[in-house]
């Protein structure tokens, strides 16, 4: 999407050496799901993904309440994780504005 070709290019110009993952490619399973919600400081997997996909609306998701189902539907669609994220050590952001890949750079 733009915005991860936006945050890419960012961290090109940083010079920061950076692992891309292809998360579409390579779906994340349940422990990589939770070490991000961790990472991010969220309370609720709900916050870490894109409530305005098809899919989103398809599966129900709107007025599930169990955290595990949630993290679930983001293994098995993994479009409806939000993008893109970036990790320094213990710490990541989701990068929107891509502006925000400085900021965090930089903390």
């Amino acid at each position: 999407c733009s915005k991860s070709r936006q945050a890419l290019a960012l961290l090109d110009e940083s010079g920061v050496e950076k692992d891309v993952v292809k998360y579409l490619e390579e779906n994340p399973d349940k422990e990589t799901i939770k070490k991000l919600l961790k990472m991010l400081g969220f309370t609720s997997a709900r916050e870490l993904m894109r409530t305005k996909e098809a899919i989103y609306k398809e599966l129900g998701l709107k007025d599930e309440t169990d955290e595990e189902k949630l993290i679930e539907a983001m293994v098995t669609h993994p479009k409806l994780i939000e993008r893109p994220i970036i990790i320094k050590g213990d710490k990541a952001i989701i990068a929107r504005p891509p502006e925000k890949v400085s900021d965090f750079l930089n903390a």
